[in-house]
């Protein structure tokens, strides 16, 4: 049997419900066709089409590169793979960051050009007019709170967030701000756990963590991390499910002996 025709299309109303049920929320992010399937199909209920993309697919040390055409292409290919999951798209640095005109305009070129379900903005407080505005079109946004990777020149430094009180008591601000403003998530990055639980009971709406502790909602990785694709990054809340890099690697070494003994192709393998 198909999984879609077991499980649900996830909507930001399924999102809602699950909170509700204490059902644990899954979400990892992808970049192109080929992977977005597989998370599809494997019962993903949030795919993030996320502004890491700049890292983990273009090479850049930060995700402020990336630009919104980049970000519409990513998304434009996971669109076409995804039937069940929940797609959200990163608006990407510069394009909605003090101007609430150009947010919605940007939220909207994802919505129309790549198809995606949902747009997510880095940001409490400071950003809060930008995020009313893109909701005055229809499009559901997703928060974004703790350690904001787009505001690294600002903070200079990739430690945990919010473990100071003053901090902490502007993050749980900010939270009940996004909430009331309209937002259907929020995502809670590096922060202390007990703060990411405190943030949980405290809104009516899913907060998934990354490095966020177990008491929220639910949990997010960038996939090319907790497949073990790329091994610079080792925070402490990452999780490696696997080694695909080293097994990749081994497959290429396998396939260059096998051509250069000419091994490959053999008789089978031919016309």
């Amino acid at each position: 049997m198909e999984l879609e025709a077991t499980f649900p299309k996830i909507t930001t109303h399924v999102l809602q419900e699950m909170k509700l049920k204490q059902e644990k929320i899954a979400m990892l992010t992808a970049y192109d066709f080929s992977m977005a399937r597989i998370l599809d199909q494997a019962g993903i209920d949030i795919i993030l089409v996320g502004d890491s993309a700049s890292n983990v697919m273009s090479g850049h040390k930060t995700t402020l590169p990336i630009t919104l055409n980049d970000m519409i292409y990513h998304a434009s290919s996971v669109m076409r793979a995804v039937k069940r999951a929940l797609v959200v798209v990163d608006l990407p640095f510069g394009t909605y960051q003090g101007d609430s005109r150009e947010a919605l305009h940007s939220a909207i070129r994802i919505m129309k050009e790549a198809g995606a379900n949902a747009v997510k903005l880095e940001g409490g407080e400071e950003i809060h007019e930008s995020v009313e505005r893109i909701l005055t079109a229809g499009i559901p946004v997703m928060g974004h709170l703790g350690l904001t990777p787009q505001s690294i020149h600002k903070f200079g430094t990739y430690v945990v967030r919010a473990t100071e009180e003053d901090e902490a008591k502007k993050l749980v601000e900010d939270a009940q701000l996004l909430e009331k403003a309209g937002c259907f998530a929020i995502i809670l990055e590096k922060i202390p756990a007990k703060l990411g639980g405190e943030v949980a009971r405290k809104i009516k709406i899913p907060v998934i963590g990354i490095g966020a502790g177990n008491e929220v909602d639910g949990q997010v990785l960038v996939l090319h991390d907790m497949l073990g694709i790329t091994q610079e990054f080792s925070p402490r809340f990452l999780r490696r499910y696997h080694n695909l890099s080293e097994e990749i690697k081994g497959s290429v070494k396998a396939y260059i002996s096998d051509v250069k003994s000419v091994d490959f192709p053999n008789e089978r393998e031919q016309y």
